[in-house]
């Protein structure tokens, strides 16, 4: 990754799966349970996996099991999916070392979110991301902007500067807002990605200029999402939309509360042991595991 033309050549796919982490029922990783997830999902349309992110309960993880979690699915899914390591954090000295220690894996890139609670200025989150960067020039890395849950949005204007660092590939973006989405792919060039961070987004994202979807969605219909989006790129955006609508229903169920209760619950629906969420995330209610059933049963998917 020494110069700007190398940017081109960073694919992490167009169906990126956020992974749960299963835990057992002691609370404590599942690391078998992981393994075979992670092989499923790379078999099921999945091209890359994000380990670690939001959906992986990383704020509940301590650092040496993410860096174990880092191992397995790298094991599991070698020369079928790429991984891409939730290594963000609101302390920039602990995302660059945790980074540091990813990128010695040979894993295929960081997700980087922007700092929690703190809630730096776009200068701070620049001088941020910057300096995780420039530790680890060689390793790819995209940024996630999900203010909802930061309490800071990155700004386009930022995300334009950090698009001109040779490692900062792509970007996360899950404000919801497709203005902002189209602001990013005015003011970046086009080898730097712009991930949809929403399932019901996806779509519409991509006849802006997405790449593709970080998803919790493809943990169950994986496949369909590879569909839909190689559909919209070979024209056939009526299949497309198709397919949106079908899926549209599971995309809404999955986040009936807050991520990642409800793809927990589903994947439990469909056999998978993959645990409950460790505190302060607690178990889904009765009435959401109906209204997730029926939608999963319309789906086939149970």
């Amino acid at each position: 990754m020494n110069d700007e033309s190398e940017k081109s050549v960073v694919n992490f796919g167009r169906v990126i799966t956020a992974m749960v982490t299963p835990f057992k029922e002691d609370g404590s990783v599942n690391y078998a349970v992981t393994e075979q997830l992670a092989a499923h999902l790379a078999e099921s349309g999945t091209d890359a996996i994000v380990v670690c992110g939001t959906t992986g309960e990383s704020p509940t993880l301590t650092w040496e099991e993410e860096y174990e979690l880092f191992q397995v699915v790298q094991k599991a899914v070698a020369g079928k999916a790429k991984v891409i390591a939730g290594t963000g954090s609101n302390s920039t000295n602990e995302a660059i070392a945790a980074t540091e220690k990813a990128a010695k894996l040979g894993l295929d890139g960081s997700l980087q979110v922007v700092p929690y609670y703190n809630k730096p200025p776009q200068s701070g989150l620049y001088s941020h991301f910057l300096a995780i960067a420039k530790a680890v020039p060689d390793l790819p890395l995209m940024l996630y902007n999900i203010p909802g849950r930061t309490g800071q949005n990155l700004q386009p204007e930022t995300v334009a500067r950090l698009a001109e660092i040779p490692n900062v590939v792509a970007i996360k973006e899950a404000t919801g807002n497709l203005d902002q989405a189209s602001q990013i792919r005015c003011l970046t060039p086009p080898e730097f990605k712009i991930y949809s961070g929403d399932d019901s987004l996806t779509l519409p994202l991509l006849a802006i200029g997405g790449a593709g979807v970080v998803s919790v969605a493809s943990h169950l219909v994986g496949t369909q999402m590879q569909q839909m989006i190689q559909a919209f790129e070979t024209g056939q955006t009526g299949v497309a939309a198709q397919i949106h609508q079908k899926l549209f229903p599971l995309f809404k169920a999955l986040f009936c509360t807050t991520n990642p209760i409800p793809v927990k619950a589903a994947l439990k629906l469909q056999g998978w042991d993959v645990g409950g969420c460790r505190p302060p995330m607690c178990d889904i209610p009765e009435d959401l595991i109906k209204t997730l059933e029926s939608v999963l049963k319309d789906l086939s998917l149970i």
